[in-house]
């Protein structure tokens, strides 16, 4: 029942954020063959760039002369930014709702348990994620069909792919809990969406200075580089632990929180 409806309440926004997310691929992608066709001067433009800004976007390792270096440039920051703002707006709304619209009460006086109502609104959140990846999965691939010629390695793509969603529930969890141990929706929304676009900016600094070197390992946007799965064609498996590690504690937290959360405050 919970599920349901958590499912049919988030279908708008999820179509929404979707509809964006996979339109900005397919109109980044099919732009692709007209910057093939003008390399030289798009090789200029590049390297008339700082060497910070190349750096912090991938460009000193990617080039846009390849359809995988032009996806890691150009396109893979939208699924992973956009799509992340969208992990952590839905999770940090999904139970401090019930709050905000004093229906907690009302629910929780419906036979089921307070793991049931906290475990049912987890699930609609990760068939909320998995469904705009795999929205983002079929736009991408659309959009390679625009280019004359593919070098898109299948486990390659699998990996970004991979990266994505566990960055989405990295994001998602931490959302997660706030939202099961905050009362203000506005609160948790501008906390979540800080957290995210600090991450993001942590990552773009430390990639522009080498005297901030240090700081990218505090930024999960540094943990999905795309960059580093393309030249590598693999995740550093220290990065997926650590993501694994926080969604687990999170998820763990925030079910012991709402267990013993005074509903009537």
């Amino acid at each position: 029942m919970i599920f349901r409806r958590e499912i049919v309440r988030n279908l708008k926004p999820l179509l929404i954020w979707s509809g964006i997310i996979g339109g900005l691929i397919l109109l980044t992608l099919a732009v692709f063959p007209q910057m093939a066709k003008q390399q030289e001067t798009v090789g200029a433009m590049i390297d008339s760039l700082p060497d910070a800004m190349k750096k912090a976007f991938g460009m000193d390792r990617l080039g846009m002369d390849s359809l995988i270096g032009y996806y890691g440039i150009r396109v893979y920051l939208m699924p992973t930014l956009v799509g992340s703002i969208y992990a952590a707006i839905l999770a940090g709304n999904i139970v401090a709702k019930e709050s905000a619209e004093k229906t907690i009460e009302f629910l929780l006086s419906k036979p089921v348990t307070r793991f049931q109502v906290i475990g049912q609104k987890l699930l609609a959140v990760i068939v909320n994620l998995i469904i705009l990846n795999t929205i983002i999965v079929l736009a991408a691939l659309a959009g390679f069909q625009f280019a004359e010629t593919s070098d898109v390695s299948p486990g390659t793509f699998l990996l970004l792919t991979l990266a994505t969603f566990f960055l989405h529930l990295t994001f998602a969890s931490i959302a997660f809990l706030l939202s099961s141990a905050l009362r203000r929706t506005r609160n948790i929304t501008s906390t979540s969406l800080g957290i995210v676009l600090f991450s993001y900016f942590l990552n773009v600094i430390s990639a522009m200075s080498e005297d901030l070197a240090l700081i990218k390992h505090f930024s999960f946007f540094h943990y999905i580089d795309a960059a580093d799965i393309i030249t590598t064609n693999g995740i550093d498996s220290k990065y997926i632990i650590v993501m694994v590690s926080i969604v687990i504690i999170c998820l763990a937290t925030a079910f012991s929180y709402f267990k013993k959360r005074d509903i009537t405050v």
